[in-house]
């Protein structure tokens, strides 16, 4: 998820993107402990989104 998209959401949606994607990256964790991935990139791709999503949210408590 780009930046500009996450600044569009709404807490609650940011909440509930955050939860889909940590379970996303959990899965995607689990399934490249028992056989590799085809494109180990996605596990860069879901953790970054996270922090995007994370940080925004950080951020809308500060103000």
């Amino acid at each position: 998820m780009k930046q500009s998209e996450v600044r569009e959401l709404s807490v609650a949606e940011l909440q509930e993107e955050l939860g889909k994607s940590r379970k996303a990256y959990s899965d995607l964790k689990m399934a490249h402990a028992v056989s590799p991935l085809e494109n180990p990139i996605q596990l860069r791709a879901v953790r970054r989104s996270i922090a995007r999503l994370a940080t925004e949210l950080t951020k809308r408590e500060q103000q």
